[in-house]
């Protein structure tokens, strides 16, 4: 049966419903006796049982996000509140020899502290696998060769390889540890591992063993791929097979990791849910269920529609899975990704291009929306909702309201009686509206409600969690038919804050009540006060705003709608991560609060806006002032006690253009008499290979020679009478590769590249080319390398695997003479792998324009000219001719103070009847974009602030390949994403960030 009743007063919905129910008794039977807490007999700080984790002896439920610092390689940006972080093998650790945990992106240690500044607890995820859709998983390029054996195994030359780097990790993370005053709770050994059963026992043991000897004493856990292998859970290795962790982990994607979900299978359906609950009772029964990774979004491959697809998992996703995850009695729960940054340089695995926005609640360019606000909700909730990370689950199924199309799951706190029950349609992809009571147990008896409000409803794809025998404060709430947002314990006194959505109706029972009274009202907002034996019913239909309640029993309630519960924030007063109720504000109003503190009779509050706008302040009684982001603005003090004053909008921002452009050929190499004698090249001479992978010989696989990111050029000499006639290629460089081929400066064809494809081949007649008899020919081929395959196909060499020379004489087999290969300035030399090492080796490969440095700030310009009768300068005017041309230019920016923006850079095609061509964006030398029009629709590229100077100048640079005759035009424009008045100083020197071009450049001509 539905009800339909949207008045408020009327009981019909009660009435009809009427239910003696089972009474419930507090001091019920506690089954907690059957779980034991448990350690690790490191340290006593940290401890699990089936429930949660406890840390010094006070249980959490944790909701924490992922994010990758050396995807966004500006420490300053990182500012989120709960955090996972993978480290990256391959970034710290570019030579065999060498890990740097010091310089640029690299400093960890800076890291660390701003996580304990702001009271933020991390899980580490080290690896040294960790996959994150990168170039070899993260793995170190340089152990992809072959020579250290099998990759992810118990290997004496792959265990040489990652002691240096998982070593220098435990000691950096040692001091940080919760043991030791930091915030590190928890470490994770390896990821996504699923060969307990098989062969990686050895090797977790490894890297368990070096952790411990190295200082590390938190809990070890582990990510499970999937629910099918089961692997390292202590309470599910029953023959002591080994290698297992603290706690175990699984990670889950509902809606597909990827924008192409024909990547996951056949069967993904809208809004399916799986069963954790089970999993965990089977694997893992005495351990928190934890879940390392669940679905934050998904990732963009290159068949992705443009733009990604945010909107699979947005809103209505996040409501409906968080919330299902809370019924499956999840309380740890860490969504893959919060925020997502960039594959700057060649990060990125060879499936995808330069973003990693991931759909996140916080996009590639930092941007938020509702997507964050609804985690931010939700996360208040979990924080204040300190019961919720004690239950057990006490039933689910279409009975416990009076409408068979929603289903409930009850939890119930065995110490406090707190009771959850978490709704949803009975059937998960149904978007119906659902009008329905509830029969809900309390301390005072089992019944239905609402009793003087109309019925609550389910709405579209959404989930709610309603309460009965809530504890807040000193307080409690017999029941809700409306969702708790949070609550702050201010002198004393409690304020709790309820929310539903416009036009909605809610309900609660206030234990100890006598009388409510109506303190504010937004938009007429009006409520019934309904006085019984143990306190106050009190029924509403929402409006916009807010509405304050005051009752007798120091008890202010207010009552928002979803919009302002967006915009309501609760920052902590405390640096320590637990965030204690009563060391908070409430803030009502701005975009985004970052913190707040009290000092004397002022709290100051720092944030963003990004217009004109009334914030409300909920704090102590003695202070009278509000400071927003340092300036003190006008306050008012309201009649129920609050503080109110009013933001200005944010200055308005004038977006700049570009200076005027220089440019100059970049492939000089495809010329007759073009030397390579220099150390830029090396002789490509290997007889014999490590890999797997064999072939013809010379070996012509990059990474032997020391050369693993970016472009590739090959020169191979032939003699005049060997009497060649053609070449067959055969090239690897990843999916969406491609390749320009020339023979003595003539140009011979060209592979635009397929996303499907990872090695191509190709014959190629010399029959228009000049075949020197008196002097040696030169086959000059360009590739680039999009990233070294995940898993164990990280092995798969990347370079030429085939270079055969054809001949119309069968009795004649010609020969190439001599290779040489130029890449990353410094590659072959295996001290150094880069001429930049705080960019680190991801970020050039080996053009003429990044050897010599013409990217880098600091690069003399001077003597190349603005206007040329044979070529325009100009990107957008373009240039004919398969060739590679460098642009470069100046750009001044002046980004008001108080300000933080957000800039893109926006490419667009001149003659979309020629997309034949790729382009490589540098900003302050760093390679910030990957525009491939022939293979995928980005064309967007958000630079942050640090790589992107906001008070002052920029050089910009931009390589252009044409692979066609018809040579390439583009069009490119610098876009604001957003500006807002901020706590955030974006114009804040970045400088340290950028080394200039040196001297040293020059050699590598």
């Amino acid at each position: 049966m539905r009800f339909v009743n949207r008045a408020l007063g009327p009981r019909a919905c009660a009435l009809l419903l009427l239910s003696p129910g089972i009474p419930y008794v507090l001091g019920a039977p506690d089954t907690s006796s059957a779980w034991p807490i448990q350690g690790n007999d490191l340290q006593d700080q940290i401890q699990w049982d089936h429930y949660s984790i406890i840390i010094n002896g006070e249980r959490l439920f944790l909701f924490g996000g992922e994010m990758h610092p050396f995807r966004l390689p500006v420490p300053e940006l990182l500012w989120v509140r709960m955090i996972s972080i993978y480290t990256h093998w391959g970034f710290h650790a570019q030579t065999p020899d060498q890990v740097d945990f010091d310089t640029g992106a690299h400093n960890l240690t800076r890291f660390f502290e701003m996580a304990k500044e702001v009271g933020l607890y991390v899980l580490v995820r080290p690896g040294p696998y960790i996959n994150g859709e990168l170039n070899a998983g993260g793995l170190a390029l340089w152990s992809t060769t072959g020579a250290y054996g099998e990759l992810r195994s118990n290997g004496s030359a792959f265990t040489e390889a990652w002691t240096p780097y998982q070593a220098g990790m435990a000691k950096l993370v040692k001091p940080f540890q919760l043991t030791e005053g930091g915030t590190v709770i928890m470490y994770q050994l390896e990821n996504e591992n699923g060969e307990q059963w098989k062969n990686a026992v050895s090797y977790m043991e490894k890297l368990k063993e070096n952790a411990i000897e190295n200082g590390i004493v938190v809990p070890s856990v582990h990510n499970a791929p999937n629910a099918k292998g089961r692997p390292w859970s202590k309470d599910y290795d029953t023959v002591d097979a080994g290698g297992d962790v603290d706690i175990y982990g699984l990670d889950s994607y509902p809606q597909c990791w990827s924008c192409v979900t024909e990547e996951c299978g056949n069967n993904i359906l809208p809004f399916a849910v799986s069963n954790y609950h089970d999993h965990f009772q089977l694997v893992s029964p005495n351990q928190p269920s934890f879940m390392p990774e669940f679905q934050g979004g998904a990732m963009s491959p290159w068949l992705s529609p443009a733009g990604g697809c945010a909107e699979r998992t947005g809103t209505e996703f996040v409501n409906f899975y968080y919330r299902d995850n809370i019924a499956q009695r999840i309380t740890m729960l860490n969504l893959y990704m919060i925020y997502g940054g960039t594959n700057w340089g060649w990060l990125a695995a060879p499936f995808l291009g330069s973003s990693y926005d991931y759909g996140a609640a916080i996009s590639e360019d930092r941007n938020i929306g509702n997507k964050y606000y609804e985690i931010k909700n939700l996360g208040l909730f979990t924080r204040a909702a300190d019961e919720l990370a004690y239950t057990d689950r006490l039933g689910t199924g279409t009975n416990y309201t009076n409408n068979t199309n929603i289903f409930t799951t009850e939890l119930r706190n065995p110490k406090t009686g707190a009771r959850f029950y978490v709704l949803r349609h009975a059937t998960t992809s149904s978007d119906s509206t659902e009008t329905f009571a509830i029969n809900v147990t309390t301390s005072l008896g089992s019944f239905y409600v609402p009793k003087v409000a109309p019925c609550p409803e389910l709405v579209g794809h959404e989930g709610k969690i309603f309460v009965t025998d809530f504890h807040f404060g000193k307080h409690t709430l017999f029941y809700a038919t409306t969702e708790v947002l949070t609550y702050s314990v201010i002198d004393g006194k409690t304020t709790l804050v309820l929310w539903t959505p416009v036009g909605l109706s809610g309900e609660f029972y206030l234990k100890g009540a006598k009388e409510g009274t109506l303190a504010s009202s937004s938009r007429g907002q009006t409520a019934v006060f309904d006085k019984r034996d143990k306190g106050v019913v009190t029924g509403f239909t929402q409006r916009e705003g807010a509405t304050v309640l005051e009752f007798n029993n120091d008890i202010r309630v207010v009552l928002v709608d979803r919009d302002t519960a967006y915009k309501t924030w609760v920052p902590a007063l405390t640096k320590d991560p637990k965030v204690p109720v009563d060391k908070t504000a409430i803030v009502v109003g701005p975009r985004l609060v970052r913190s707040a503190s009290v000092q004397g009779n002022t709290i100051s509050v720092t944030g963003d806006s990004n217009n004109a706008t009334d914030i409300e302040v909920f704090t102590s009684s003695r202070v009278s002032t509000i400071k927003w982001n340092g300036k003190q603005v006008r306050t008012t003090k309201t009649k129920y006690g609050t503080l109110k004053a009013s933001l200005q909008a944010p200055a308005k921002l004038s977006v700049p253009k570009f200076g005027s452009w220089k440019s100059q050929d970049s492939l000089p190499e495809k010329a007759v008499g073009y030397s390579d004698n220099g150390p830029a090249w090396v002789i490509a001479n290997h007889t014999t290979t490590p890999s797997a992978t064999k072939g013809i010989v010379p070996y012509l696989f990059s990474d032997e020679y020391g050369f693993h990111t970016g472009i590739k050029l090959w020169r191979g000499q032939f003699s005049g009478d060997s009497g060649a006639i053609g070449v067959y290629l055969n090239i690897q460089g990843g999916t969406a590769h491609s390749w320009s081929a020339f023979l003595n400066g003539k140009f011979l064809g060209f592979y635009t590249g397929d996303p499907t494809v990872a090695a191509s081949n190709a014959t190629l007649s010399f029959a228009n080319a000049t075949i020197f008899t008196n002097q040696t020919n030169v086959l000059f081929v360009m590739h680039d390398d999009t990233g070294h395959d995940q898993l164990s196909a990280a092995l798969n060499p990347r370079g030429i695997l085939n270079a055969t020379l054809l001949s119309s004489n069968s009795s004649t087999t010609p020969k190439f003479t001599l290779w040489k290969l130029a890449g990353t300035a410094g590659g072959s030399d295996a001290n150094r792998s880069t001429l930049d090492p705080l960019r680190s080796h991801y970020n050039e490969g080996g053009l003429t324009a990044e050897r010599l440095g013409w990217h880098l700030p600091g690069f003399d310009d001077s003597n190349w000219s603005k206007t040329s009768t044979s070529t325009s300068t100009s990107p957008v005017q373009g240039f004919t001719g398969p060739t590679v041309r460098f642009y470069r230019t100046s750009l001044p920016l002046d980004v008001p103070k108080g300000l933080d923006a957000s800039f893109a850079f926006k490419f667009t095609p001149v003659d979309t009847s020629n997309l034949n061509y790729r382009a490589f964006l540098y900003v302050n030398g760093y390679q910030y974009g990957r525009y491939y029009p022939s293979i995928a629709s980005e064309n967007v590229f958000p630079v942050p602030a640090g790589v992107l100077n906001h008070g002052g100048n920029n050089v910009i640079g931009l390589a252009v390949w044409a692979q066609t005759e018809r040579g390439a035009k583009v069009d490119v424009e610098l876009v604001t994403r957003y500006a807002v008045e901020s706590s955030f100083e974006s114009r804040f020197d970045g400088k340290y960030l950028q080394p200039g071009w040196t001297e040293e450049r020059l050699e590598y001509a």
